[in-house]
């Protein structure tokens, strides 16, 4: 293992700067130190999704933990990252789950998977280019910021169950979230939850019990996949999140470390669709990519894949504990809603940032139709029975902002009206004309 990276400097010191590259590490110590850090930062989230949908914690750490070796070894060692849960599936998996059962929200991640791999190797062999004719800016927003306003019922389902509770994480969540700098402030889900777990006790809402009853070492609960063709929709749209969640996470890791990581993109893509079809195969959450470990890789200036290595090494060892699987189970209805509450709208509002970061002209009526009627579709969880398919909020509306964007643009250029506003209010300074 010492031979796959290289020391940094002296291995204790990162200078002024510098950054620690991927292909680099710092003494074992310390690596093992920030690898510890990136479990916690993957923590709060990633158990989220399992506790939300009734999937078993200690199974989605495993092939979590799985997936992260894989998308390492994949990459060749290229790009650091850690594959968490994507809460891309919470819409889906619920539905499925309610309507067939666990097994087929399972059959519908493992196709969802196959098909993020499939696109992964598309992209390899015939580059990036067609996902940004595909999917621009205007129409990734709007399916990003429509997954999240779509889980919205969900969060205050979770929150009647323990009103007061979730009121406490969710203060905690916000003053956390400004009150400190570095990573503390970055981990402020996980503290909020921390802290409302503990007035949970407080409270008496907790149940010690299955802990007890729990060993201490043992494989975590695995489950086989069944497919139910007219439940596949509802999964498809999570694929085109999925390659903009890793699109993105190539992206910023290459701006972080001032390296070309363009030719990545097809390894990572399909590394996590692989990941993803194991977790389905076996009774896990499907996997992205983790903003929060680029948060930590920020802040400590530490890109090394080794601490990646580190962290699922950790995953795995606590993924083979049931006694730390139901320890993360009792974690109550009231603290999961008051952390969905902030974690579903920050999904909202990150489609909101790719439209500010791309500089998205809603002036031009293509771009606000296009969102204007996907949004509405997905947060009014629009459905559409087809025979034996039925089609929820999440796919209508991504389909909606892929066909209405296309076909839109398509006769704009062809009548050639593209450049005309899509109201007066929408013009830039027309009051300041107007005067």
């Amino acid at each position: 293992m010492a031979g796959i990276w290289t020391v940094h400097g002296d291995g204790v010191r990162v200078g002024p700067g510098d950054v620690v590259a991927p292909g680099e590490r710092l003494s074992w110590p310390r690596t093992i130190g920030i690898g510890a850090q990136h479990v916690v930062a993957m923590f709060g989230a990633t158990f989220l999704v399992p506790l939300i949908t009734g999937f078993p914690p200690s199974t989605t750490l495993f092939f979590s933990a799985i997936g992260t070796v894989l998308f390492l070894v994949i990459t060749r060692n290229r790009l650091p990252s850690y594959l968490g849960s994507s809460f891309a599936f919470i819409a889906p998996i619920g539905a499925a789950t309610a309507s067939s059962g666990m097994s087929a929200a399972l059959g519908g991640i493992l196709v969802t998977g196959a098909l993020l791999a499939v696109v992964g190797l598309v992209v390899h062999f015939a580059g990036a280019r067609w996902i940004d004719v595909v999917m621009p800016p205007a129409v990734t927003g709007t399916i990003v910021a429509l997954i999240g306003f779509n889980l919205a019922p969900e969060a205050w389902n979770n929150v009647q169950k323990g009103p007061v509770t979730s009121l406490v994480t969710i203060a905690a969540i916000v003053l956390v979230t400004v009150l400190f700098r570095g990573i503390l402030g970055r981990l402020a889900i996980l503290v909020g939850v921390l802290v409302g777990y503990l007035v949970a006790v407080l409270r008496g809402e907790v149940d010690f019990a299955p802990i007890g009853e729990a060993a201490w070492i043992g494989l975590p609960e695995f489950t086989t996949p069944t497919f139910e063709p007219a439940l596949l929709g509802l999964f498809l749209p999570v694929v085109f999140v999925l390659i903009a969640e890793n699109v993105g996470h190539v992206k910023s890791v290459a701006a972080m470390t001032g390296q070309n990581l363009d030719d990545v993109t097809g390894r990572a893509l399909f590394a996590d669709g692989l990941a993803t079809t194991l977790a389905g195969a076996g009774g896990g959450s499907g996997t992205t990519t983790y903003a929060e470990n680029i948060g930590v890789m920020a802040a400590t200036r530490v890109y090394s894949t080794a601490a990646y290595a580190v962290a699922a090494a950790t995953a795995l060892v606590l993924s083979l504990s049931p006694k730390f699987g139901e320890v993360i189970n009792t974690i109550p209805g009231g603290v999961l809603g008051g952390a969905a509450t902030v974690l579903y709208g920050m999904i909202g509002v990150l489609g909101a940032r790719i439209w500010v970061q791309n500089r998205v002209d809603f002036s031009d009526p293509v771009n606000l139709t296009t969102a204007a009627i996907a949004l509405v579709v997905g947060i009014a969880n629009y459905t559409w029975v087809a025979g034996d398919m039925e089609f929820q909020g999440i796919a209508l509306g991504t389909a909606a902002a892929i066909g209405v964007y296309h076909v839109m643009r398509a006769v704009s250029r062809w009548r050639g009206t593209g450049a005309e506003p899509a109201s007066p209010a929408s013009v830039p300074g027309d009051d300041q004309r107007a005067r």
